[in-house]
């Protein structure tokens, strides 16, 4: 049984110093299934070694695929070919990581073996038709639960998939992956189009494996008639982790942070370009491109922020950082809104409710709208928090505590260790004075 942890925040203090965060979620998933998928061994540095990466890397262990952890986020992987997965003996468990949930039951409807993906108490309760009604349009056959939840049962469809052309009704780069993998086993092409951009890491990675993908603006399209060759990925570090020390760096008086190796994949920047409009001084320093992403490392120091309504265009290209951008929201002068970002309401919690009855509690005039929320920023005073079980309100609630006024606990912090098991390190190691306490 999984431990319950605590985290406790003594109020106030500065951050200061330089910190290399956890390596990218979203690419430690994908160069797992595409190493997995491909001829030759694939060599990967940077690995994410959390508990949703490596629910990824046991799924394809369990399919047949031999990978080497070698530790220090170095992995070694035994490409077994598009089609060289087995048959798994057991049902695929994948934890709380909705991203190896949808974009797996893309890649295994087209395989000639059925197989069954389970997960945890969270994952059982995310939305999964929004994968599994397009894949069925393709010819894939994939059972859910009543409500379209986990588990999936998926009966392999070999060589019965057919392409199609698909608009998605919202911007998601977990269904436009999903979709793209499963063009790799349909006939004919696959064409993806996104009412806005969302994060590009499969096309990228796809073609560093060299597997043909036509992009055009807002639009994808692939077909099964090619092939992934191993190659050696160096992933980068995870944006939506810098998030909460960009924020945290920004709101906490007298702190300069620089945070290196960041990817700054331009479909990944968006809390960057929020923090800035909000008057946060963030400078990128010694971009580079390593594996086709582009790198930097990222200097913050404190700032007077100032509330302001989001760009939507800039929603999709936030949309995990959003728990902590409400944070900096909540120290802002005047008001912040958000709008059109009803995404965040099927996250690992409804992080739009749960940060807003989180705000709440700690005095800030924080109200929840269907697809957004309207922050009055002003004076954070102590408290508890439940975090339900979910990261990143866990982690952003944490930061808060840096601009509280009393010390601020938060309950339920486990699945800190399914993004950034390094965060609580990291953090104390900057300047934070964080705590935590397990019960059984």
């Amino acid at each position: 049984m999984t431990k319950k942890i605590t985290f406790h925040i003594q109020n106030g203090g500065q951050l200061s110093g330089t910190a290399r965060v956890a390596g990218d979620k979203s690419m430690s998933h994908r160069a797992i299934m595409l190493g997995s998928l491909a001829q030759g061994v694939t060599h990967v540095t940077g690995f994410l070694e959390a508990e949703d990466a490596l629910a990824t890397l046991q799924a394809f262990r369990d399919m047949g695929v031999v990978i080497e952890q070698l530790g220090n986020g170095c992995v070694t992987i035994h490409g077994v070919g598009k089609h060289g997965l087995k048959a798994p003996s057991k049902p695929l468990y994948l934890g709380n990581s909705g991203t190896s949930m949808r974009l797996l039951s893309g890649l295994l409807a087209g395989q000639a073996f059925d197989c069954v993906l389970t997960g945890d108490e969270s994952l059982s309760k995310r939305p999964m038709k929004r994968v599994t009604e397009p894949l069925a349009s393709m010819g894939a056959v994939i059972h859910t639960t009543q409500s379209g939840t986990a588990p999936l049962h998926i009966t392999g469809q070999a060589g019965k998939l057919h392409g199609m052309d698909y608009t998605m009704p919202m911007a998601s780069a977990q269904v436009k992956s999903c979709l793209l993998l499963a063009g790799m086993y349909a006939q004919g092409q696959t064409t993806v189009t996104e009412p806005g951009p969302t994060r590009d890491h499969t096309e990228r990675m796809l073609k560093g494996f060299g597997y043909p993908v036509t992009q055009m603006t807002n639009q994808a399209s692939i077909h099964a008639n090619g092939q992934l060759t191993a190659c050696d990925i160096d992933v980068p570090s995870d944006i939506s982790s810098a998030a909460f020390f960009l924020v945290g760096a920004s709101i906490a008086p007298n702190s300069t942070v620089v945070l290196e190796h960041v990817g700054i994949n331009p479909t990944r920047t968006g809390i960057i370009d929020i923090l800035r409009l909000m008057g946060a001084h963030i400078d990128i320093l010694n971009e580079r491109v390593v594996g086709g992403e582009p790198v930097a490392d990222l200097r913050v120091t404190s700032s007077e922020l100032n509330g302001i309504a989001i760009p939507e265009h800039l929603v999709p290209l936030a949309i995990d950082e959003f728990p902590v951008l409400f944070i900096a929201a909540a120290c802002a002068k005047g008001e912040t809104r958000l709008t059109g970002a009803e995404e965040l309401r099927v996250k690992e919690s409804d992080r739009i409710q749960v940060m807003a009855d989180g705000l709440q509690a700690l005095g800030i005039d924080a109200t929840a709208t269907p697809d957004g929320m309207i922050i009055q920023g002003g004076t954070m005073g102590g408290g508890v928090i439940d975090s339900h079980g979910d990261h990143r309100i866990a982690m952003a609630f944490a930061i808060a505590g840096l601009r509280a006024s009393a010390p601020i606990r938060i309950l339920d912090c486990e699945n800190v260790n399914t993004s950034f098991p390094s965060f609580k390190a990291i953090a104390v190691a900057l300047g934070l004075n964080l705590t935590s306490q397990e019960e059984a």
